[in-house]
């Protein structure tokens, strides 16, 4: 159970890790206001409006243009080489002491079996019970 767990931990770090440094684009194409399409990491596909308004001889409707592209790109994380000494003191005390706690968590115990199997139970010279009179009813 521990090595799966630890196997899955690791498939999930390295995604996040991938996910993080790749650069990310994400185009609209808008025509008159709506969205016609949207493209990850591509260019996005028109509508055909803009075919048709070029087909027309009439040069005022040709001028107005009723489809936009917008695009919008998140940059990747390009510096991955950060040590603890990036950090301020509080950062770096926070980032020690859970590591070790989490650590502590797998250490496996170990267990001394004391037997108490050769000891004979002690002489008792009077009944306690009689003695301080606590009778279980």
């Amino acid at each position: 159970m521990k090595n799966l767990l630890h196997k899955l931990f690791s498939v999930s770090m390295a995604l996040l890790l991938l996910l993080s440094t790749i650069s990310w684009t994400v185009e609209k194409h808008m025509c008159m206001g709506r969205v016609m399409d949207i493209a990850l990491f591509d260019q996005a596909d028109d509508c055909g409006m803009e075919a048709g308004l070029a087909l027309l001889d009439d040069t005022s409707i040709g001028e107005e243009h009723c489809c936009d592209n917008e695009a919008f790109t998140m940059q990747g994380q390009d510096t991955l080489n950060l040590d603890i000494f990036h950090f301020d003191f509080s950062q770096q005390v926070f980032i020690i002491s859970y590591a070790t706690s989490y650590l502590g968590l797998f250490q496996e115990s170990v267990d001394r079996g004391i037997a108490f199997d050769f000891y004979p139970p002690p002489n008792v010279a009077e009944d306690l019970n009689i003695l301080h009179q606590v009778f279980l009813i």
